[in-house]
């Protein structure tokens, strides 16, 4: 008896070291998350972007599955934050017109603006931050549309968002989706050819959709960093 109680207190002690020790790794697989996200936060507490702080634990943590690094994306979270405060302090109203993804430092804006010269301000503003490799133009010149345009809108990058998830065949969290004016814009890293062909179609399939403005490049393209998807 006392031989057999000897023995089950032994495997309860392997037992608990093995669950710390497992414990222990996946605290070190979260670490560098976890330590992003303070850094991160910490930043914008010092800035004064109380709006954005409560997107970082979102932005980090989804990082962590996506295609690119968390290095890259505390990168592209910083250019965001830096490309809200530039559009801020240049005019308002120009802020409120333009949206901004950002995936490696690529910047696609998108969104409608009154006049061609809050056009070129607005390329020429990102240009101006720092980190940003590219920016594509994807501004449209017109009057604002309204509510009913912006619902549909809505609507449709719904609709993509929902096909995305449940189409197995696609890793929809590497996917950037936004519709302007019925106008699909896409950006992110694609597993392959046929996997980014599965979400354009599905984009060209929704009701209402006029265009779908691909800017997603493939997670081996020779433009991506090195090292990014190693």
């Amino acid at each position: 008896m006392e031989r057999s109680t000897g023995a089950y207190l032994a495997m309860e002690r392997r037992g608990c070291a093995g669950r710390t020790r497992g414990r222990t790794r996946a605290r070190d697989r979260a670490s560098p998350v976890a330590a992003a996200a303070l850094m991160v936060a910490g930043c914008l507490c010092l800035w004064g972007c109380e709006r954005l702080l409560l997107a970082v634990p979102v932005e980090l943590g989804m990082a962590a599955a996506e295609e690119r690094t968390v290095v890259d994306a505390i990168d592209d979270l910083t250019i965001r934050i830096a490309l809200n405060d530039v559009f801020i302090r240049e005019n308002a109203s120009l802020y409120r017109a333009v949206s901004f993804s950002v995936v490696e430092g690529r910047v696609l804006l998108k969104g409608s603006v009154p006049a061609p010269e809050d056009r070129v301000r607005a390329v020429g503003l990102t240009k101006g931050v720092a980190g940003v490799r590219e920016v594509i133009d994807e501004l449209q010149v017109g009057a604002d549309a309204g509510a009913p345009a912006y619902m549909r809108d809505t609507w449709i990058s719904a609709q993509l968002k929902t096909r995305l998830i449940l189409d197995l065949a696609v890793l929809h969290i590497n996917y950037d989706i936004e519709t302007v004016n019925d106008v699909v814009y896409l950006i992110g890293i694609a597993q392959d050819e046929e996997e980014l062909a599965r979400v354009v179609g599905h984009a060209k399939a929704i009701p209402g959709v006029r265009r779908v403005a691909n800017h997603v490049m493939v997670k081996d393209h020779p433009r991506r960093l090195p090292g990014v998807h190693d």
